[in-house]
C-alpha cells in the first residue's frame, strides 16, 4: 500500500472507527493511556468460554488520529481472526508498526502501539482472573492485585490498567 492510500485508510478508521463502544459482557475492561500525547484507549475483551481465545473485542477512546485508527484496525482484525491469547501476547510491536506504515508509525510509536499494549493487558487480566478464581480468590482480592500491578507499570511510560486515565492527563515534564 502506498503512503497516500495508507494515510487515507488510517483517516477512515479514525473518522469511522470499527468495533467502538462498550462490550457489556466483557471479561476484561482495561484502560490504557499515553501520557506523552494524552491518548486514552479502553479495551473490552470477551474470551471464548473455556478456551484461551478471544471471542470479541471493542474499544472506547480519545486521542490522536494514529492512536484511535490503530485501535480500530486492531479491533477489526482481532474480531475477524479470533486469535488465541498466545498469538496476541507474541504479536511483536514491529508487526503493528508495519501494518500501520513504518514511515508513519515510527515517528509516534507510543500512539501506534497503545491499543496493542492495552489489548495485551486485557489478555493478561483475563488469564490472571481465571487463575486467581481457580485458586479461590474473591473478586475484591483480584481488583486489589490488579491495582498493585498497574502501579508497578507506571515506570514504562505507557500506563495500562487502573490509573491510566489520570496518567494520560498529567503533563509530561
Amino acid at each position: 500500500m502506498d503512503r497516500e492510500t495508507r494515510l487515507a485508510w488510517l483517516v477512515d478508521h479514525y473518522r469511522r472507527p470499527r468495533h467502538v463502544g462498550t462490550l457489556p459482557d466483557a471479561d476484561a475492561r482495561v484502560p490504557g493511556g499515553n501520557p506523552g500525547c494524552g491518548d486514552l484507549i479502553t479495551m473490552y475483551l470477551k474470551a471464548e468460554p473455556g478456551v484461551d481465545r478471544i471471542g470479541a473485542v471493542s474499544f472506547e477512546g480519545v486521542g490522536c488520529t494514529l492512536s484511535q485508527a490503530a485501535a480500530s484496525i486492531l479491533a477489526e482484525r482481532v474480531n475477524r481472526d479470533h486469535p488465541s491469547f498466545e498469538e496476541i501476547m507474541s504479536l511483536p510491536p514491529e508487526q503493528m508498526i508495519d501494518l500501520l506504515g513504518r514511515d508513519i508509525a515510527e515517528a509516534r510509536p507510543g500512539c501506534a502501539l497503545l491499543a496493542l499494549g492495552t489489548l495485551k493487558g486485557a489478555v493478561k487480566t483475563v488469564e490472571m482472573n481465571r487463575k486467581l478464581r481457580a485458586a479461590g480468590h474473591t473478586d475484591e482480592q483480584i481488583r486489589e492485585l490488579r491495582r498493585q500491578i498497574a502501579e508497578q507499570g507506571k515506570a514504562t511510560g505507557v500506563v495500562v490498567g487502573e490509573g491510566a486515565e489520570r496518567a494520560a492527563m498529567q503533563p509530561v515534564v
